[in-house]
């Protein structure tokens, strides 16, 4: 898979599991907090087995500082979508101009010299 591709792909599929495993058990309020954070770790087991081959591949080709902002606009996004579709929590205009700011920022990480 090309390292460009490959660490993008990877880092979204890692972001879904560890967006479950952080927030996934809000909708279960109910069950005692010690399930709640070993069902969390499981689930983290398999985001840790996406997120450290991803880094490790993307390092090839992104600097670290662009490798963690990739990751940090891809948790946004993953958990935008998590925050409507699961928790079924809208999303207002103040969060559309937050998130956007913060990929306005992640733009210059990505800017060569």
């Amino acid at each position: 898979m090309n390292p460009y591709v490959a660490p993008v792909v990877m880092l979204i599929a890692s972001n879904v599991f560890m967006t479950f495993a952080w927030y996934g058990h809000l909708k279960f309020k109910m069950t005692p907090l010690w399930i709640a954070v070993m069902v969390s770790w499981g689930i983290a087991f398999f985001e840790y087995w996406l997120a450290v081959p991803a880094n490790r591949i993307g390092s090839s080709v992104y600097s670290a500082a662009q490798l963690k902002t990739m990751q940090e606009v891809i948790t946004l996004a993953v958990f935008a979508g998590f925050s409507i579709l699961y928790l079924k929590e809208p999303l207002g205009w103040n969060h559309l101009i937050g998130f956007t700011l913060i990929a306005a920022g992640a733009a210059f990480i990505f800017q060569t010299r």
